[in-house]
């Protein structure tokens, strides 16, 4: 290895000396004016007599040693990969980036393996590629492919949309609500199970009456999400009526006021 590594290093040396020596004096106005002259300095290094064998140039020996050995470069450019652990939600789709991604249903609850390139997002388990799909930059979203689907929509493994919302008007009557509009928000009522399972979670932490309050807010404001529902709960503003009066108040009567018909 000091034998390779001294070899290495009096090339770089070499070049040093017959490439970039010669050009410390020259002002380039383009890359490409640049890299002419250097293929030129380097041709002539290449093409240069050795100092004891006079027969003999680097370009020969190229040709007649490394070129025969050389193996041809591989058909598809080399491709930069992250390998990740992903865990398979019951709506079959793990996250990946913030994006989720379907695989057979049958591999619901399992962990498995992500490759993940610039381009594609491939799924195994046990080695085998099970899923592939092309890489979307969109946040929170759903690839899905319709052969990952199971054939009935209506009962999914031990999941189903009615199961979800009993479990919702069992918290309360602004729950039932939030697990529904989460439900048919999606083109497939199996990819808002994540959401519902992230709003009942909140149940744990904050108590089911506190929950069906922030739900009721969350309707109030228009926004019935799950990071919404959360952030009311962590704020405590279910627990101020106020603050979200059910219907707007009328602006007083004023001369100063002009009011709609202003604009038209």
């Amino acid at each position: 290895m000091t034998h390779e590594k001294a070899m290495v290093e009096l090339g770089v040396l070499l070049v040093q000396r017959w490439i970039t020596a010669r050009l410390r004096r020259h002002t380039f106005f383009s890359l490409h004016e640049l890299n002419r002259l250097i293929a030129q300095l380097l041709q002539g290094l290449n093409n240069r007599p050795f100092q004891k064998n006079k027969t003999e140039t680097r370009r020969s020996q190229f040709d007649s040693l490394d070129r025969p050995a050389m193996k041809p470069l591989p058909a598809q450019p080399y491709e930069y990969a992250e390998w990740l652990k992903a865990r398979v939600n019951i709506d079959y789709h793990v996250e990946v980036d913030q994006h989720y991604y379907s695989v057979p249903f049958q591999l619901a609850k399992i962990q498995l393996d992500v490759r993940l390139t610039g381009s594609v997002v491939e799924v195994l388990h046990k080695g085998q590629r099970v899923a592939s799909h092309a890489r979307s930059p969109l946040l929170y979203k759903h690839t899905t492919l319709p052969a990952h689907m199971p054939k009935s929509h209506q009962k999914h493994l031990e999941w189903t949309p009615q199961r979800l919302l009993n479990w919702g008007e069992r918290i309360g009557p602004a729950t039932c609500s939030i697990i529904r509009r989460l439900l048919e928000d999606k083109p497939h009522p199996e990819m808002g199970y994540r959401s519902c399972l992230g709003v009942f979670s909140l149940a744990r932490r904050y108590g089911e009456d506190r929950l069906d309050a922030a739900c009721a807010r969350a309707l109030t404001i228009g926004s019935p999400k799950r990071k919404t529902i959360q952030s009311i709960l962590e704020a405590g503003l279910d627990r101020h009526a106020e603050l979200f009066p059910a219907e707007a108040t009328p602006l007083p009567t004023h001369e100063n006021v002009r009011g709609p018909d202003y604009y038209h």
